[in-house]
């Protein structure tokens, strides 16, 4: 299992830290944003494979931003996957 950490753009979330083992989310820890609204998001994911989250959550947008706290989980979880993949 490897963390990776990623540091969201455009989000009242600051850092974004993923367990991530063979393609699967094993864990999602967010610091700053809205604190339950994320813990629901990291639950919901937790177990399932990052390609899924990233379809579900994609384009995902806060009110007027271009951007949301899910769509840049789908961006880290894009990175992470790169990063496992090279990795390998």
């Amino acid at each position: 299992m490897t963390t990776y950490t990623y540091y969201p753009k455009g989000t009242c979330s600051k850092q974004m830290e993923i367990d991530l083992e063979d393609g699967v989310i094993k864990d999602v820890r967010v610091l700053g944003g809205c604190n339950g609204n994320l813990q629901g998001i990291s639950s919901l994911v937790r177990g399932m494979k990052a390609t899924d989250a990233i379809e579900r959550m994609r384009g995902i947008r806060c009110g007027f931003k271009p951007t949301s706290c899910p769509d840049q989980l789908s961006i880290a979880l894009e990175k992470a996957l790169e990063e496992e993949k090279d990795a390998k």
